[in-house]
């Protein structure tokens, strides 16, 4: 007869629901094989591990409850209404000490009135407000919430009872912690109760592939109606065009204006080349950095006028010379104005800082479309087209990049960002052995009486860990950011999302299989070393549920901490006051102190994603995690409606072109946790049940296929028939509209821009004047079929529209 743990237990375990609160504090107590669980549910005992991270998060939220009500600080929590002109500084009227703090007792007792206040905001009116990046932004939180809060409950109902009536980790001599007993660990060898994880790992996967289906279809509808329904802006009628292919005869704007006269006579408008003002870019940052410490430093002397302020010429104003501050920095401005006035002077006469790219501009939606969406030429690498991003989507800096070194960059930032993720294992290796009490013991014995408290012992692997990685990785979105940077992409959206999708293969690789990879190594070290390659997608497996108190903790630090450190705003409080006590002049200083941020896609969307995977992943292996991923999801949701609402100035409007780069990670998310489970199983003696599981990825990845050829097109193209309506619309609305007028200088480099509003448009009743083609300098016919007929020329230079540029 074949004797299991199961057929060893005297009788099925029940389910205690105070055991719950007795896991962080008897999480590294290990129970003898024979030997009753103990639960003690000491406040002494349960306070340290969860406590830290839990008071971290309310305690923000309290400060943040309490500064935002402060009239001082009404510009750092409000800044989105500043910005729109809705909202006046409280500090221009009343009592004195009312302007900086608020005496009205009552507003102290609504601590958590922003919390509904945030949630009021209908989406259509949000999608007006802030924009659709933002509102569909808010929808990877709600998504998060419609997965999991459903698999949750089915997890707690199901699967925490099977794992939990078990004896067979308290059977064995294996290390682990009393949340491991929840989990899949603690079902013996060759069990049928596997079933269940089974049955569910088929009902988790349905369901989510179902809401991910509805809100991708909710998505496409919102996209769709929000480019039918949004006023009319420059990129709807705008192409970038990139590797104008040179020629002897003619500049870049001659050559650009003949080859759309001639290719597309009925539709081609006007155009702008680009120039390479990258130099120039940087003389006018630093004339601004300057003329901020100018007003700091006249600031300081209309305080004290009986002393001139002094600084030094050196690194930093800390070395060099001693000078007078005032006639210093005014100085170095004159002379700064100089060189960008001459600067300016080489752009406009200097042939070689035009760049082989374009923007071209068309007379319809209809006429853009069919331009950005077909081939030009014969030769696919000349002449590339796409759609212009919208003015201040434009990264102007990477325009200037001749195309055929794109490749290149590429390349060596592929190979730079291997690098970057081999080496980052080593912290990472570091950060689990802070989780692990016996590693660190070993390493330095003199501590053991130190680490055996049970304070420390519960701060350190309850707190540390997460704390420790979240610093590893403070400056890694920025390191990310100039890669992106590097490889020559032309908007700032296309490189937050080309730096989301980095930061999601860093935080998959080392954060996710780093950290149960390096956690597994150190606590099972002998046994990982000594394994076939074959063996580890089952090492892995079968660690995953080990490392579940390490993605806990995690969790309460990155995600609830972290949430509430974000609405707190501490590092944009701190500089807005000191900017506003050494700077501010003016009202338009003030205003310009104020940093309300964006969204930041680039950081925030991939850490999202990494709570999708750990929820996903634990969700049939260790469902003692869901409540805190869901905790995560309902907190981040209402805390970043708050700040889309009245803090973030989101700096572009993508109508949610990244919304099939979220769809996609969820679904991969989604397949890597079939496929760990797919290996834990296999560890487990149920065998028989890969070919069950095999299933699931495999549909999956067609469901994957099914959205992306329904629904991706909406993302990626305009449809011919949307223009031609939008077109036809406004046509009949405005038939005066001076389009020409309104494209002139919507796509010139900022530099050259005035401080007016280079925008606005004017009504004309005057019609447009008849298309001609420009007479052609070119000797051959390389580029197009035949010359150009006609003589004249319609397209402006840059001196022509910016007339305060001629030298």
């Amino acid at each position: 007869m074949r004797l299991t743990a199961t057929s060893l237990s005297p009788s099925p375990r029940p389910f205690p629901l105070l055991g719950f609160v007795a896991f962080f504090s008897s999480s590294n107590r290990r129970v003898g094989p024979f030997q009753k669980r103990r639960v003690d549910c000491q406040p002494a005992q349960l306070l340290p591990t969860p406590a830290i991270n839990i008071l971290s998060a309310i305690t923000f939220l309290l400060a943040f409850a309490f500064l935002r009500l402060q009239p001082i600080n009404d510009r750092v929590y409000f800044p989105k209404w500043y910005l729109k002109g809705a909202r006046e500084s409280p500090s221009h009227g009343g009592a004195f000490v009312r302007k900086f703090v608020n005496l009205d007792m009552r507003s102290y007792l609504k601590v958590l009135s922003w919390m509904p206040a945030a949630l009021k905001m209908p989406e259509d009116e949000l999608i007006s407000h802030a924009g659709l990046d933002s509102a569909v932004y808010l929808r990877i939180y709600l998504i998060g919430l419609k997965i999991f809060a459903p698999i949750t409950v089915l997890a707690f109902i199901i699967l925490v009872p099977v794992n939990w009536t078990n004896i067979t980790l308290q059977s064995s001599k294996v290390q682990h912690s009393d949340i491991d007993k929840l989990s899949i660990s603690n079902i013996p060898v060759g069990s049928k109760r596997f079933a269940a994880h089974l049955t569910m790992a088929y009902v988790f996967t349905f369901w989510t592939c179902y809401v991910l289906l509805r809100e991708y279809e909710i998505v496409a509808t919102m996209r769709l109606r929000f480019l039918a329904s949004e006023k009319r802006r420059p990129d709807q009628f705008t192409v970038l065009v990139r590797n104008i292919p040179p020629d002897p005869d003619e500049s870049i704007g001659e050559l650009v204006e003949h080859f759309f006269l001639v290719n597309h006579p009925d539709h081609y408008l006007t155009h702008q080349v680009v120039y390479n003002a990258n130099k120039l870019d940087k003389m006018v940052k630093e004339k601004k950095k300057m003329q901020n410490w100018l007003d700091y430093y006249q600031l300081k002397y209309e305080r004290n006028t009986f002393q001139r302020p002094t600084t030094k010429t050196g690194f930093l104003g800390c070395f060099g010379s001693k000078v007078d501050a005032i006639e210093y920095y005014t100085s170095e401005i004159e002379r700064i104005e100089k060189e960008e006035t001459d600067e300016r002077g080489k752009i406009m006469k200097d042939p070689k800082s035009v760049v082989p790219a374009a923007f071209v501009s068309f007379r319809s939606r209809w006429g853009a479309a069919v331009c950005a969406q077909t081939q030009q030429t014969s030769n696919p690498t000349v002449w590339l087209t796409e759609w212009a991003p919208e003015p201040r989507d434009v990264y102007w800096d990477n325009l200037s990049i001749p195309f055929v070194y794109l490749t290149i960059r590429r390349l060596i930032i592929a190979v730079a960002f291997f690098f970057l993720n081999f080496f980052y294992v080593l912290p990472i290796a570091f950060v689990q052995s802070l989780a692990n009490i016996e590693g660190i013991e070993k390493a330095a014995p003199f501590l053991k009486p130190l680490i055996e408290m049970r304070t420390i012992k519960s701060f350190i692997q309850g707190f540390l860990p997460g704390i420790a990685l979240k610093i590893f990785l403070i400056l890694l979105p920025s390191i990310l950011m100039f890669m992106s940077k590097v490889e020559g992409l032309t908007s700032v959206s296309s490189l937050e999302r080309r730096s989301a999708f980095k930061y999601y293969i860093f935080l998959f690789f080392n954060v996710f299989l780093g950290s149960i990879i390096a956690g597994s190594a150190l606590e099972q070290l002998k046994t990982f070393l000594h394994q076939s390659a074959n063996e580890i997608p089952r090492t892995i497996g079968e660690a995953i549920p080990m490392k579940a108190t390490f993605f806990i903790t995690y969790v309460m630090v990155d995600g609830w901490a972290g949430v509430a450190g974000e609405i707190l705003r501490l590092k944009p409080l701190i500089i807005f006051h000191l900017k506003n006590f050494f700077l501010v002049k003016t009202e338009k200083d003030r205003e310009e102190a104020m940093d309300p941020g964006s969204i930041g896609f680039d950081s925030n969307e991939p850490q999202i994603q990494l709570y999708f995977l750990l929820g996903l992943v634990y969700a049939v292996v260790t469902p003692f995690l869901l409540p805190f991923i869901l905790i995560f999801f309902g907190l981040a949701y209402v805390v970043y409606r708050h700040q889309i609402i009245n803090v973030y100035n989101q700096e572009y409007e993508s109508a949610a072109a990244f919304w099939p780069s979220v769809h996609g990670r969820i679904i991969v998310a989604l397949i890597v946790s079939q496929l760990l489970l797919l290996g834990l199983l296999s560890t487990k003696g149920a065998g028989q049940s890969t070919p069950v599981l095999l299933v699931l990825p495999v549909v999956t990845f067609y469901f994957y296929k099914y959205c992306k050829n329904r629904y991706e097109p909406a993302f990626v193209e305009y449809p011919l028939q949307d223009a031609m309506r939008k077109d036809t619309l406004e046509r009949a609305r405005e038939p005066g509209f001076d389009l020409k007028g309104y494209l002139m200088n919507a796509y010139i480099h900022p530099v050259f821009k005035g401080d007016e509003d280079d925008e606005k448009f004017s009504i004309s009743d005057e019609p447009e004047a008849e298309q001609v083609l420009v007479a052609t300098k070119r000797q051959s016919r390389r580029n197009t079929p035949v010359p150009s007929k006609y003589n004249g020329s319609e397209s402006p230079s840059l001196a022509e529209i910016c007339p305060g540029l001629s030298p």
